[in-house]
């Protein structure tokens, strides 16, 4: 289905919505464009390295379960084109942080968009609904937000774009990996801020593409992601493959070893 101009200016409110976490608007329209100035210096592409410095990588795919109200979902976590977004979801899934949380935000009107879920705030019942959508996975090692950089690889590129979306990379490209229906996306509130909220597309939403990293696909079981309400518990989410291709950054060694 492509959406015409009304139904993309609906889309944008909901993308504020159901996919930034917390109140502030992270994702806000693009200003009209005008030329630059002759002599303006276009800005310096962030440092790939830098931003991904002391973050778990996986370096190839890896199988995922999550279990939601006793009901299993499959999900291939792709590490050859998302490796650092991959690795942080199944890094966070091997230390259990997943467990337990809830899907606290489900929109599927005026036509079905996205399930997101993950926030490690959900698994407290003294937190308020309202405040869920606004937590990040704390690091014990630091006791601060373990962050992600946004890290999407545009189609026949040899290395993802990082720190950026296609727009501000100048990139006229598809990503490698798309929003069709069945994608699991990071959710943010700035382009680097990234944590352990996750998203999964209810339908195809490619405009968000260039914009919110996608790192896999449900394989199996989006029968039971079509029936998620808000509130439904994530009981556990298993890596059941692949785990070995996790690189973890104190040692430098897969996580099995």
């Amino acid at each position: 289905m492509i959406l015409g101009i009304h139904s993309r200016a609906r889309w944008s409110v909901l993308v504020a919505i159901a996919l930034l976490l917390g109140s502030c608007s992270g994702a806000e329209p693009p200003a009209a464009e005008a030329p630059a100035a002759p002599t303006a210096a276009m800005p310096a592409a962030p440092d790939a390295a830098e931003l991904t410095a002391g973050l778990a990588k996986l370096t190839g795919k890896a199988t995922v379960e999550i279990v939601v109200d006793g009901s299993p979902i499959t999900i291939e976590v792709d590490g050859d084109l998302a490796p650092y977004t991959a690795g942080n979801f199944v890094d966070l899934a091997e230390k259990g942080v997943y467990d337990g949380t809830v899907f606290h935000r489900v929109v599927r009107s005026p036509e079905p968009f996205v399930v997101q879920g993950g926030d490690p705030q959900s698994t407290d019942p003294n937190v308020p609904v309202s405040q869920l959508g606004t937590g990040s996975y704390i690091d014990p090692a630091t006791g601060q937000p373990r962050l992600i950089p946004l890290e999407i690889l545009p189609e026949g590129a040899d290395q993802p774009v990082y720190g950026q979306t296609f727009l501000e990379a100048g990139v006229d490209a598809e990503p490698a990996l798309t929003h069709r229906r069945g994608a699991i996306a990071m959710a943010r509130s700035g382009v680097n801020t990234a944590s352990a909220q996750f998203y999964i597309t209810l339908a195809d939403v490619t405009f968000l593409d260039g914009d919110y990293a996608v790192f896999g696909y449900v394989t199996a079981g989006m029968d039971v992601v079509d029936e998620i309400e808000a509130g439904a518990v994530i009981e556990s989410v298993t890596v059941t493959a692949g785990a070995d291709n996790l690189v973890l950054p104190a040692s430098g060694k897969a996580a099995a070893e």
